[in-house]
């Protein structure tokens, strides 16, 4: 099934590729909460195509605590690094990806 524009796809569970941009973002989020993270873990995600992709992932970062971060990735033309736009924390692991 093709997403409507502007709107979230279905969550999946998260690939090499979503890793990677969780790697990418993870000194920005770390920096944000001013605090580190020994796990820092791509679970699932969800995605909205704009002028570039928005990447909704919940990223395990402790035993038991996870986070929702929101990462804007430009278009390819561009050779955007991602951008960690906003995040949640205090969520758990059955905490819903929802758009924030």
């Amino acid at each position: 099934m093709v997403p409507t524009p502007g709107g979230l796809t279905e969550t999946k569970p998260a690939t090499p590729e979503v890793q990677k941009i969780v790697d990418q973002v993870k000194l920005q989020f770390e920096s944000r909460v001013n605090d580190t993270f020994e796990i820092f873990k791509a679970i699932e995600y969800r995605t909205q195509v704009v002028a570039g992709t928005n990447y909704f992932i919940k990223v395990q970062n402790s035993d038991d605590g996870y986070a929702h971060l929101r990462v804007f990735l430009g278009l390819p033309s561009e050779n955007d690094c991602p951008t960690l736009v906003s995040f949640q924390t205090g969520k758990t692991r059955d905490d819903p990806l929802t758009y924030f």
